[in-house]
């Protein structure tokens, strides 16, 4: 168990809760089993055949092949080698049984390959079979080594040896006044019965139960850190009349929407305070964060401090660094000839700067004649020293490591503010979760002048002259004046074909070719349908220099199109971009193609966005695309992405690379358990911080904060 499942202890073992129940009466669905999964269904035996086969000169062989029925399908079941007869005795028409194994693929239809299984119509009283039939069986996540009735068997033992001794070394972590006021059962009831349920009535009382534990004792330790932050000491920064701030807003062409000035306040209104701020700044794309984030570094400059902007790739900090300097013009120019007087100097900093650059940016830093710092993770070096860093601000969270956040955050006299930017909208409760130590800003309007974007799936497969169409329509795009973007899932070069293929699925031939190629794809365009046309590449192994010169003539219009890999998926900022293909747009996630739809109609002509995918048309794959196409809302969007991956991915992993924590709690169906949870967990910190008063909340939360979580929490 502790090999291939991760339970170690009693306690994991009893937290490992069954997936769904089985009512014997009841036959699970056939017709929906997933391909390359265990699984266990509850069906009957409708015929069993043993068939005879040469060897291919080895003799002859022999196999029995089972087709068994649930009502809703038939599957069939194959067995080969000795054992044949034994399981055609065993496995007689009209039997039913619980069989395990993995669902596979063959002659187009599904099989499993020598499952187990487990006869339950044995022989026995009509009393005896009607409560049999009426039980609720419970079926656990399983692996190959371990099927589900093992762990039921190993469940039992376990209940009902602590049972035995009254619960003994069980921790409620629940406060008692919190549990009576919700009316939630105690915690021993609470197990029994989501293992071992006579009714579905037990079935809920149980989960209610079980999510209250997992939802609260997150919470509480979110709200610790949250009062721990409250805690801190931090240099309040306040914008200075007349300073850098002020001169900035006088140059800017238009007005800031009601959105950017409501979050810009929240900002300043944190910024002010003698505790560091912690806040999370949630834009849909193309909302105008950067110019949100930027006022508050200049408010930060005005007030004395410095402030360092994170960026993930070379290629985004170089841009920003280059809209910055633009947006800023000669106010960006503090020092040098031409300079306004409330200039300061914005340096950049990344990892393949030369020698010399290096070496006048990092005194820049140290001596604070530059005010503003924009680079990659080159920011945490320990080289790296500012004169008083007041402010970090961190694009594109989902990308920077716990630890490089803490690093650039351990390089202030007193810790910096913390602000944090996404342009992946995450569902509120998923905030609250996985960010709950971070106040939420969201920027939901988009400044006046965006363009809508039309999106479209263009099924290659089923209709190839859709695809024809699509490069007609980039081609008409660029003979309007306009530029293209066309986006493929990997680079192509030799070094990438050695690795492993990702896993085929067997839905269509279309998995199971490598995805399209950056180096193919261009290649075909320019002597193909694009011929003519000015097409160059972008992907993440082109030397730095190289990047940068191709994103440099894209932004001149110097080049038609580019066909890039999604190091273009953050930031980017063309607006005379105005169309994008995505081949092979299944192989992304929801969240990543609305990211790059968001590189077009970023200035006044529409957006068109073509998602180019052989999948067949009845697929998940085309449903999740068909969403994407159907909505620019990237809420309602990341709501649909985080339905159809694994909670786990979200939270724990996502985020600190540990297991997660929550087996019972779905972020997305249980916003007001999470919600009432918050609260619950605010008033008992506020009132008893080091918890001193419930010892068994303490306990269950160093269950859930092994050392790994603790220093991930801690590093915020």
């Amino acid at each position: 168990m502790a090999e291939h499942m991760d339970l170690h202890t009693v306690g994991d073992l009893l937290h490992h809760y069954p997936r769904r129940y089985a009512e014997r009466g009841e036959l699970t669905a056939l017709a929906d089993l997933p391909l390359d999964e265990h699984v266990t269904v509850v069906a009957q035996v409708a015929d069993a055949r043993v068939h005879t086969f040469n060897k291919g000169g080895r003799g002859k062989g022999q196999r029995l092949e089972v087709t068994i029925t649930d009502g809703s399908g038939r599957m069939q079941l194959v067995f080969f080698g000795r054992t044949v007869h034994f399981h055609q005795k065993e496995l007689l028409p009209g039997r039913r049984a619980m069989f395990a194994g993995k669902v596979g693929l063959f002659n187009r239809r599904l099989q499993l390959s020598h499952p187990e299984y487990k006869l339950i119509d044995a022989d026995s009283s009509t009393e005896t079979v009607r409560a049999f039939a009426s039980e609720l069986l419970p079926i656990y996540p399983a692996c190959k080594q371990l099927e589900s009735w093992t762990i039921e068997q190993s469940v039992a033992i376990a209940l009902d040896s602590m049972a035995a001794t009254g619960w003994a070394g069980l921790v409620d972590p629940l406060p008692p006044a919190l549990r009576e006021g919700r009316g939630l059962t105690d915690l021993a009831d609470a197990l029994g019965k989501v293992h071992r349920p006579h009714t579905k009535a037990d079935i809920a009382d149980a989960r209610d139960r079980l999510k209250w534990d997992e939802a609260f004792v997150l919470q509480v330790a979110l709200a610790r850190r949250r009062h721990a932050d409250t805690q801190l000491p931090a240099v309040p920064r306040r914008p200075a009349e007349g300073g850098l701030l002020d001169a900035f807003d006088a140059k800017l062409p238009f007005t800031l929407t009601e959105g950017q000035q409501k979050v810009t306040r929240e900002i300043f209104d944190d910024l002010a305070t003698d505790h560091p701020m912690h806040r999370l700044l949630q834009g849909e794309v193309g909302s105008g964060k950067t110019m949100v984030a930027l006022r508050a570094m200049l408010a930060v400059v005005d007030a004395g401090g410095q402030a360092a902007m994170l960026a993930p790739t070379e290629v985004l900090a170089q841009q920003h660094h280059r809209s910055v300097t633009e947006m800023m013009g000669e106010l960006a120019e503090g020092g040098m000839l031409g300079g306004s007087e409330h200039a300061t100097k914005v340096v950049v900093l990344t990892g393949s700067m030369g020698a010399a650059g290096r070496r006048r940016a990092l005194l820049d830093l140290v001596t604070g004649e530059a005010g503003i710092v924009i680079g990659t993770h080159a920011l945490i070096e320990d080289k790296v020293q500012f004169h008083d860093l007041g402010l970090v601000v961190v694009d594109e969270q989902h990308r920077f490591g716990v630890e490089q956040r803490d690093a650039l955050r351990g390089k202030g006299k007193q810790p910096p503010h913390l602000l944090v930017m996404t342009a992946t909208p995450i569902p509120r409760t998923v905030a609250m979760t996985v960010f709950g130590d971070l106040e939420t800003s969201v920027l939901d309007q988009l400044p006046a002048g965006r363009s809508p974007i039309a999106s479209h799936v263009v099924p290659a497969a089923d209709k190839p002259h859709f695809l024809a169409r699509a490069w007609e329509r980039v081609r008409e795009e660029v003979e309007g004046g306009h530029q293209a973007y066309v986006v493929c899932p990997r680079i192509g070069d030799e070094e990438e074909q050695k690795q492993k293929k990702g896993k085929a699925s067997p839905e269509d031939e279309a998995e199971k070719r490598p995805p399209l190629a950056v180096l193919e794809v261009a290649e075909q365009l320019r002597t193909g349908p694009l011929a003519g046309l000015r097409v160059e590449v972008l992907h993440g192994r082109m030397h730095p220099d190289d990047k940068d010169d191709v994103m440099r003539r894209f932004a001149a219009a110097e080049v038609d199109v580019l066909v890039a890999t999604t190091v273009i998926e953050v930031g980017v900022n063309v607006p005379n971009a105005t169309a994008m293909v995505i081949m092979d747009a299944d192989r992304f996630g929801v969240s990543q193609l609305h990211q790059l739809r968001g590189r077009v109609g970023r200035g006044s002509a529409a957006g068109l966005c073509l998602l180019v995918t052989e999948m067949p048309e009845a697929s998940p794959a085309r449903q999740r695309l068909g969403a994407v196409a159907s909505t620019l809302d990237g809420f309602e969007l990341s709501r649909i992405d985080l339905e159809q991956r694994r909670e786990g991915d979200v939270l724990g992993q996502a985020q600190s690379g540990v297991r997660s924590s929550l087996r019972m709690l779905t972020v997305i169906d249980d916003e007001e358990v999470i919600t009432a949870a918050r609260e619950e967990a605010t008033a008992v910190v506020l009132a008893d911080p080091d918890l001193t008063a419930h010892p068994e909340l303490r306990t269950a939360l160093d269950a859930l904060l092994d050392k790994e979580r603790e220093e991930y929490l801690e590093k915020g």
